[in-house]
């Protein structure tokens, strides 16, 4: 892969086609309209900004955001700090911690610094409205997504895509699994945690992936950390 990379640099041509251009104008429209969208603007693509192309080890994808206040900030599963900590996340938890043997459990719901250890946490959905869960499904996203997945085929190798729930699954379609590895079960929210995700030990088996290849393996206690978005705004 070229380390030189960036997500700048491989989506510039992508954010001027008409497909990504009038999703912009539509959310736009419709923040002008009263309507609440989450995560905040400034926010939607804060799983580029804190996850660089070229250090990418694993991609969780999630469907949407979460549709309740001060809850989605751009990362997928992962709340605000001061946000109580979502149902599907608790069972992330409590798999994690029958999983690995020296998880603690957090108080907060902040993925943050798994993000900065190369988890690509992405909804394949960046928007929705208050209250409306996949209220922003067709409106182009997924051709976006599809396109991210795309990048990360041809511009890395050995990356572990975590594929939790039926949604998830069917992007693993495009997954080229020649150079990437796929893990994939249920999803963590409680009407299917016990399909399969609860005893999947994907969180072990991602390590022993990641440190087979030579790499790092994630430190998978959330650590709370004064990320500062902002100062990533001008990375994508």
């Amino acid at each position: 892969m070229n380390n030189m990379l960036t997500w700048r640099d491989v989506l510039a041509e992508e954010k001027k086609k008409l497909y990504f251009t009038n999703i912009l104008e539509l959310i736009k429209n419709k923040r002008s309209a009263g309507i609440q969208i989450y995560p905040a603007q400034k926010d939607v693509f804060n799983a580029f900004r804190l996850t660089e192309l070229k250090d990418i080890k694993v991609v969780i994808l999630g469907q949407d955001p979460y549709c309740r206040p001060k809850q989605a900030h751009g990362l997928a599963f992962s709340v605000l700090p001061e946000a109580r900590i979502p149902p599907s996340l608790k069972n992330i938890y409590k798999e994690l911690f029958h999983d690995i043997y020296d998880f603690k459990q957090p108080k907060h719901g902040f993925l943050g610094s798994w993000a900065k250890q190369g988890i690509l946490l992405l909804n394949t959905i960046l928007t929705v409205e208050e209250g409306k869960s996949f209220s922003h499904a067709k409106i182009g996203w997924e051709k976006f997504t599809n396109t991210v997945i795309n990048i990360i085929n041809k511009n890395c190798n050995k990356v572990i895509f975590l594929l939790w729930g039926l949604h998830a699954q069917n992007k693993g379609n495009i997954v080229d699994l020649h150079r990437h590895y796929i893990l994939q079960t249920s999803h963590p929210s409680p009407k299917s945690a016990n399909l399969g995700f609860l005893g999947c030990k994907h969180f072990s088996q991602t390590n022993n992936i990641l440190i087979t290849d030579g790499k790092q393996p994630i430190q998978w206690t959330p650590k709370l950390s004064n990320i500062d978005f902002s100062i990533h705004h001008n990375r994508f």
